[in-house]
């Protein structure tokens, strides 16, 4: 029925591109993979695809990043939108990036489609096409933001960490040296983490206690007014 009052309207096509950062072995990464059509085909994209009629956008995302990597209930938020009349030389294109954290360790990607999928170093990314360098560009200065006023970074982190880890997460995601005391006791002045009677005994003699994010304590503490700034 919509074609009968917009028939002369130009028709675009609208895309989801999905940013997905990963935190494993002390470094912060990308999840990328060779794209396998034309153009460009056989060089270096963000995981993406197109929306459906039936779809709003969170939906087709969360359908792209499920689809294409058996990733689902993992943080996702919409970050831009690029509109550039020429950003895709195959066709008139409109894509709304997402960017997307997992702990790496946690997820098997089981489902997997994408057999040329792989986790980049964000430091030693490839070049990208299109305009994908400036989505990745803009959703790390996003994460940055967001990780020094939400206790965003627990999205990359397994269950349980010891504080190292976590100093480790945000100098990788701020890029800069933390002091360690200014930092523990920043954190621990936020009160948002439960310590374990558990040790992880492979990063010292003495090993380094585990702690874990309480979200029901911090979702109260918002609740009440408590606002998260490192």
């Amino acid at each position: 029925m919509g074609l009968k009052y917009y028939k002369s309207e130009d028709k675009v096509l609208l895309a989801v591109d999905c940013i997905i950062f990963g935190f494993d072995n002390g470094e912060l990464k990308i999840l990328l993979v060779r794209r396998n059509m034309e153009p460009e085909m056989g060089k270096w994209s963000l995981i993406g695809g197109f929306m459906k009629k039936a779809e709003d956008l969170d939906q087709a995302a969360t359908r792209v990043l499920q689809n294409l990597t058996g990733l689902g209930d993992i943080y996702m938020e919409q970050l831009y939108t690029y509109s550039k009349v020429d950003r895709d030389p195959g066709q008139r294109t409109i894509s709304v990036a997402y960017f997307a954290l997992i702990d790496v360790a946690s997820h098997q990607f089981e489902g997997v489609q994408l057999e040329t999928a792989r986790w980049f170093p964000l430091s030693d990314a490839p070049d990208l096409i299109f305009d994908h360098n400036k989505m990745v560009a803009k959703a790390v200065a996003r994460l940055r933001r967001r990780a020094l006023t939400m206790p965003i970074g627990f999205e990359l982190l397994p269950d349980k960490f010891t504080m190292r880890q976590l100093q480790t997460l945000y100098e990788c995601i701020l890029d800069k040296e933390l002091d360690k005391r200014n930092f523990i006791n920043k954190f621990k002045s936020l009160d948002v983490l439960i310590r374990l009677d558990e040790k992880d005994m492979t990063v010292a003699r003495k090993g380094a206690y585990l702690y874990t994010f309480d979200k029901d304590k911090y979702d109260r503490k918002v609740e009440e007014g408590f606002s998260f700034k490192l």
